[in-house]
């Protein structure tokens, strides 16, 4: 991030996201909390998020950021987690596009809300929620997973924020992103609107597209074409 980030630690609010979008700070914050009641995943679905997990939400102002360039506010919270991660042990895999799993299930998620000029990005919010400590609904549990449960030991909160708030503060390319990704060479399958196509992944190209073969021709899919489900559980 270079420059120095004001850091913000709640207790409980509805959503960082909307608490960081209500607030329109002028200047770039992080804002924590210990629990979410209304917390928000991608497509407008629900995040668990009660207390014991980490709730942090990333504002940024921007200058002439071209849009172009948004797949690398995605890589820069995806690796930034993983790198938490890996740092408690864990060995973390990225879920095209911005899903992180720790043994084929899901421990991170990320919603990103970028506000949008003429061709320009002017602030993003980054939400990122993990699962550290938190007991998972019921009907999560065989899908979704938690750093107390990979571990079988529970883990500060407070030193597993300060080590993502730490890998924030850095910038990574996609190389990075790429460096937490197993799965190129696999079958997996593609999502869109409950049509579901088989693919091998490739690759993922700079812009963040999913390079891949279909029915032996090469495609470039996006992330709001398709979704991804990789071979183990569905997340």
């Amino acid at each position: 991030m270079g420059k120095k980030i004001e850091i913000i630690e709640l207790d409980e609010i509805d959503s960082t996201n909307e608490f960081c979008k209500r607030m329109n700070f002028e200047s770039d914050v992080i804002v924590t909390a210990k629990r979410q009641l209304r917390g928000k995943g991608t497509n407008g679905r629900s995040f668990a998020s009660d207390e014991g997990g980490l709730y942090v939400s990333v504002m940024k102002r921007y200058e002439n950021f071209d849009f172009a360039n948004t797949f690398s506010i995605m890589i820069n919270a995806c690796v930034a987690v993983c790198k938490t991660l890996k740092s408690l042990g864990l060995k973390p895999r990225v879920k095209w596009a911005n899903d992180v799993l720790v043994g084929g299930k899901k421990i991170c998620g990320t919603l990103i809300e970028n506000r949008l000029g003429a061709d320009n990005v002017c602030t993003s919010v980054v939400g990122m929620g993990i699962n550290v400590n938190n007991v998972l609904p019921e009907e999560l549990k065989d899908i979704a997973t938690s750093v107390c449960e990979q571990k079988g030991k529970f883990y500060s909160v407070d030193k597993v924020r300060a080590k993502l708030i730490k890998y924030l503060g850095k910038e990574y390319t996609v190389a990075d992103y790429k460096k937490f990704i197993d799965w190129f060479g696999q079958r997996v399958l593609l999502e869109r609107n409950g049509e579901v196509t088989e693919a091998i992944a490739l690759d993922v190209d700079a812009d963040g597209n999913l390079v891949c073969q279909i029915n032996g021709q090469v495609k470039k899919i996006s992330s709001a074409e398709m979704r991804l489900k990789l071979q183990c559980k569905s997340i």
